[in-house]
């Protein structure tokens, strides 16, 4: 299976979406799945090559009818317990 490509995205791709990054790279090291995490905001959502989004409620709405790929919405970027249900739910489907 090929390396998988994330980005997680927040309003100008530099704060929150840094903290998603890291919670998502530890989840998805503990559970064995191969991938390359980077950040990037709205606007770069929607025009980069990448097999998933993971971002906010307030973004994810917009971008989940602009993307043109799946979108995977966090409540709490914080939160490795959500993470990994989303990760699992997701891609391990």
């Amino acid at each position: 299976m090929a390396k998988l490509k994330i980005m997680t995205v927040c309003g100008f791709g530099l704060g929150s979406s840094m903290v998603l990054k890291m919670n998502l790279d530890g989840v998805l090291k503990d559970l064995g799945i191969q991938a390359d995490v980077f950040t990037g905001d709205v606007g770069s959502a929607q025009s980069t090559p990448t097999d998933y989004i993971f971002t906010s409620k307030e973004l994810g709405k917009e971008l989940q009818q602009t993307a043109g790929k799946p979108v995977i919405i966090i409540h709490s970027f914080v939160d490795k317990a959500e993470i990994k249900e989303k990760v699992e739910a997701e891609l391990q489907a």
